[in-house]
């Protein structure tokens, strides 16, 4: 299993977040984009909602989260006791 991010922010401001995680972080994404992804895109603002894929060796869809602000979103320790219990299976 892989972790990837993507932000609606530019490259420079997106890179200070990249430059603090081990993996990819897509920068700049359009409504296109989060469509495609599969996110949740919020109008008023011209934002992505923080949405959150697990995904599994064939790249199915494990588990998704969608939230508006910072309750709800998945928290690492969760995503690693579940990616835990797919790999046990």
């Amino acid at each position: 299993m892989s972790v990837v991010a993507a932000s609606i922010d530019a490259a420079d401001k997106a890179q200070e977040v990249a430059d603090e995680v081990s993996f990819p972080v897509g920068m700049e994404v359009s409504r296109e984009i989060a469509d495609a992804l599969g996110s949740w895109w919020e109008d008023r603002r011209s934002i992505i909602q923080p949405s959150e894929f697990i995904l599994g060796p064939d790249n199915k869809v494990l588990a998704s989260s969608y939230a508006d602000g910072p309750l709800g979103r998945i928290q690492a320790d969760d995503v690693v006791k579940l990616i835990t219990f797919y790999e046990s299976q």
